[in-house]
């Protein structure tokens, strides 16, 4: 998460230097070779045919979705209030796993999780005069990230997390050329925006490649809370790099947020029980 939140600042800050698709695309196709490298030295082909599976191309919907949406909202609306939406992202994930994969989810997490959706209202503020429609585009993209992670869950096992990383940066690139497809206008970047992208990239594909291992291997339930602790990475980037001050709803809802992960993960921490 804290990767992530990393590779978001970079994004943002690359905005000023080149457009975002043209950011998206290089991110994506240097993460393709990334992992492709790494297939290959593992002797893994790049391309298996378990790719044209049913759950691949899911999640490689729902990734798109997820890039594209969530990329837009880091530059066009206040990084710390973005981030602090996509917290609602375990809350479809914590349902989908119950629902879908059948895993255990006591009441006390279901409240838990409940009361974080509360802090996203109360940071979306519908109805009233802070609400934003582009507010809406960061929930499109936390449900297409909650998509890529149950379809990741479902993913064929055959495929390795590299193979995974070569098939999710390919989508990244596609969410990169179609928003460069509307607005145009790539440039030859300049200095600092190479070293911004190149530094998002790092981070990225970092951040990447560990979700994809958290999300394959451990309990999606007991990993999910984990993502709250992002919005503390990019709270901290917004105020100190962009000079964002984040007001007083936007807080309250966070710390909603932040204490309900906190008790879920506590929760999904301790031995099986009735609850």
């Amino acid at each position: 998460m804290a990767g992530f939140a990393v590779e978001d600042m970079f994004l943002k800050a690359a905005k000023a230097h080149m457009p975002l698709g043209q950011a998206l695309v290089i991110f994506g196709l240097t993460g393709m070779a990334v992992f492709a490298l790494l297939a290959r030295r593992r002797g893994e082909v790049v391309f298996h045919p378990a790719a044209l599976s049913r759950p691949l191309l899911i999640r490689s919907g729902f990734e798109v979705t997820g890039r594209l949406f969530y990329s837009l909202a880091i530059a066009l609306t206040p990084l710390s209030v973005a981030s602090a939406i996509l917290q609602a992202t375990p809350l479809v994930v914590v349902a989908g796993a119950a629902v879908i994969f059948g895993e255990q989810v006591g009441w006390r997490r279901w409240a838990a999780v409940c009361v974080g959706f509360l802090g996203v209202l109360v940071i979306l503020r519908p109805g009233l005069d802070g609400f934003t429609l582009m507010s809406l585009v960061t929930v499109i993209g936390l449900i297409g990230f909650a998509g890529r992670d149950l379809a990741t869950r479902a993913a064929p096992m055959v495929l390795s997390n590299r193979q995974l990383g070569v098939y999710g940066m390919a989508m990244l690139a596609l969410a990169g050329a179609i928003i460069l497809s509307v607005t145009g206008r790539a440039v030859w970047p300049d200095a600092t925006g190479a070293a911004l992208v190149a530094a998002m990239t790092g981070f990225g594909i970092f951040a990447y490649f560990a979700l994809t291992v958290a999300m394959r291997t451990g309990e999606i339930s007991a990993v999910t809370p984990f993502r709250y602790t992002r919005l503390v990475f990019a709270m901290v980037a917004g105020v100190v790099v962009f000079g964002e001050h984040p007001d007083l709803p936007t807080l309250a809802g966070s710390a909603l947020i932040v204490g309900s992960g906190l008790y879920a993960l506590n929760r999904s921490c301790q031995r099986p029980r009735l609850t």
